[in-house]
């Protein structure tokens, strides 16, 4: 995995309220590459050590209050090291002006400075959310991913095996496509999220047909931009030989990781007569129910015993 970066230019796009107070264009090539913020109480009070310079500078009501507090000679020293080359931008918010001091020395060094009228809480919170998402890791999984009664599904297999028409079926019966052929993946805390590429947004790759736009074929109510990865089912080729879960409590849980949160898994064999798109629907419909604490597989063996116990009492 290469390591990504965010232009401070990316942030005025997406933040059009954005009031740039000093740099020209160039400046807005800085690099943000991390998605934590800085609110910098201890670096404006002389303490410097364990800073990361990496992360954007936010300047709230307190900063600026302690500013006013500083004299000429401090605020000097301290906005010479916070407008670092490392430092991608400060944001000052809730209408604040650029002190003077830090205009003058942002202006000789050519470093960016934005305004912006959102109150402090609010933009940090809402930066922090769009930065970890843009710097969030990221892998490519080949697969279908839908939306199966609210669950993040995403259906693997050998090529040929038969997703992409599974997928077709699932979304004729109301179910949301959210990628099909390949699944961009990238971790958000300790959630895994799925999307698909751009160029195959919207698209199914049927064998025989080609490619069909689902949101033409079946409207704009049938697809997802993105969405959590809740499960994953790896659909292989029946093996007589091999054993298979029947009751559901042979095997402890199987999960995959993925960029290191383990995502639940289940292996389902492919053969003739098997309507997969309903046996993929009962797996979902299965989860669901346990996460609920409701366990079939539990509830049927505790029948099997209470019945052995039964037989055991009528020959007393």
């Amino acid at each position: 995995m290469s390591k990504k970066s965010v232009l401070v230019k990316v942030l005025t796009e997406h933040y059009p309220s954005l009031i740039q107070a000093t740099g020209d264009e160039s400046s807005l090539d800085r690099e943000i590459l991390v998605p934590e913020i800085n609110r910098p109480g201890f670096e404006l009070a002389g303490f410097f050590q364990h800073s990361d310079f990496r992360r954007v500078v936010v300047f709230g009501e307190k900063e600026m209050a302690f500013i006013d507090q500083m004299t000429q000679e401090e605020q000097v020293t301290r906005f010479e090291r916070l407008t670092d080359d490392l430092t991608p931008v400060i944001v000052i918010a809730k209408n604040y002006q650029c002190p003077p001091i830090l205009k003058e020395i942002a202006d000789k060094k050519n470093f960016p400075i934005m305004l912006t009228a959102q109150t402090t809480g609010r933009f940090s919170v809402e930066l922090s959310a769009f930065l970890d998402e843009k710097l969030a890791p990221e892998t490519l999984m080949h697969g279908v991913f839908l939306n199966i009664y609210g669950k993040g599904v995403i259906i693997k297999g050998d090529s040929g095996i038969g997703k992409s028409e599974i997928a077709l079926e699932l979304v004729k019966r109301g179910h949301l496509l959210v990628a099909d052929d390949a699944v961009e993946l990238y971790q958000i805390g300790q959630q895994i999220i799925g999307k698909s590429p751009t160029v195959l947004q919207n698209l199914l790759e049927i064998r025989g047909i080609g490619v069909i736009d689902v949101v033409k074929m079946f409207g704009v109510g049938a697809v997802l931009e993105k969405d959590q990865v809740d499960m994953i089912i790896q659909l292989e080729r029946w093996v007589p030989s091999k054993e298979y879960t029947r009751i559901g409590i042979e095997d402890k849980q199987v999960v995959e990781d993925i960029l290191g949160v383990e995502v639940d898994k289940l292996v389902v064999p492919v053969t003739g007569g098997r309507n997969m798109s309903v046996v993929i629907e009962a797996a979902v419909m299965n989860k669901r129910l346990k996460e609920l604490g409701y366990d079939s597989s539990k509830e049927f063996v505790d029948r099997i015993l209470a019945n052995i116990e039964n037989g055991k009492g009528s020959q007393n």
